[in-house]
């Protein structure tokens, strides 16, 4: 008998975030100020949207995992990206997306959180965790785009993408392919099983790409952040996000998908000796975007380390006089 996907939940509501130096839109799950606060930070060409499930599951409690922390959960669009604003000095760098992520925790105004990112957000997270340990209670990384140089065709496609005159033009060209295939491409790229998308967020990622069709900066946003993410690949010593990693303190839960097509899952094994303090697991028959393709798995992870993680409160950050730094 064919069993009928139940239909997902509404995106979280957000709203437009006023910092010192740059407006990030925010979406909350589903009581702000409920439980221990907790940031997602989305990839390469994502948006805050892609956290719905996972924050859904993760602010509630768990009869499964009933020590398992409540988490209030927020997620941001890094510049450019989703409904942000673009950079304001044009910025895209891991380094600048990191101190917009800083700037957010300080506006927040309690710390550490538990970060969690995926892919490029992942290197941001990284970076926040290792250049500002204060935020940082624990770090979860779901593929995370950290430096690998093995060729693969998805990441050469990247690295193609973002060299300079080439990853405008193709962008361009881009566009002129029907919204539906390129929505469809994307979820075949970045699910193993591209079926477990339902059918309305298949329809909202069409609409998002037709709707980021429209805003004039949206492929520099995309171009730049991808030049970026290369670039990080090629540092060396106290530079390299491999140096950053080593220097996170923060308990760390990395996972990775078997059928990641875009971040090798045999990382796996360089994160677990390079993190100081990391459960790094491999799902199987997951890709790219573990958290959208298997929230429940994914949410169970998180709780399992969770209750590994000592008890401690969440700090009032300073009331004036530190900004954001990376």
């Amino acid at each position: 008998m064919l069993q009928v996907k139940s239909e997902p939940i509404p995106h979280w509501p957000g709203r437009f975030v006023e910092l010192p130096r740059r407006q990030l839109y925010a979406r909350s799950a589903p009581e702000p100020g409920i439980g221990e606060p907790a940031l997602f930070i989305h990839g390469l060409g994502g948006a805050s949207t892609n956290w719905t499930d996972l924050m859904d599951l993760l602010s509630r409690p768990s009869d499964a995992r009933p020590s398992a922390p409540v988490l209030d959960c927020s997620a941001i669009d890094l510049p450019g990206f989703g409904f942000s604003p673009p950079a304001a000095d044009g910025d895209y760098s891991i380094s600048a997306h990191a101190s917009a992520v800083v700037e957010y925790i300080e506006h927040l105004g309690i710390w550490p959180v538990h970060l969690i990112g995926n892919s490029m957000g992942g290197a941001v997270g990284t970076r926040v965790a290792a250049r500002r340990p204060d935020l940082v209670r624990t770090l979860t990384l779901v593929s995370p785009a950290m430096p690998d140089l093995r060729p693969r065709p998805l990441p050469i496609r990247l690295a193609m993408a973002s060299t300079p005159g080439i990853g405008t033009a193709i962008m361009d060209w881009a566009r002129r392919i029907p919204a539906e295939e390129r929505a469809d491409r994307s979820i075949e790229e970045t699910f193993a099983d591209p079926a477990m998308m339902h059918p309305l967020r298949r329809t909202e990622e069409i609409a998002e790409v037709r709707r980021r069709d429209e805003l004039p900066y949206a492929t520099n946003a995309l171009v730049l952040s991808a030049r970026s993410l290369v670039a990080e690949y090629f540092k060396a010593g106290s530079k390299s996000l491999w140096h950053d990693a080593e220097r996170t303190v923060a308990p760390t839960l990395i996972l990775h998908g078997s059928a990641d097509r875009l971040v090798n899952p045999v990382m796996a094994a360089k994160a677990a000796r390079a993190f100081p303090r990391a459960r790094v697991l491999v799902l199987p028959g997951v890709g790219h975007v573990a958290m959208m393709e298997q929230p429940g798995k994914v949410a169970r992870e998180i709780r399992g380390f969770l209750e590994l993680v000592p008890p401690g409160l969440a700090t009032p950050g300073p009331v004036a006089g530190v900004g954001a730094r990376s």
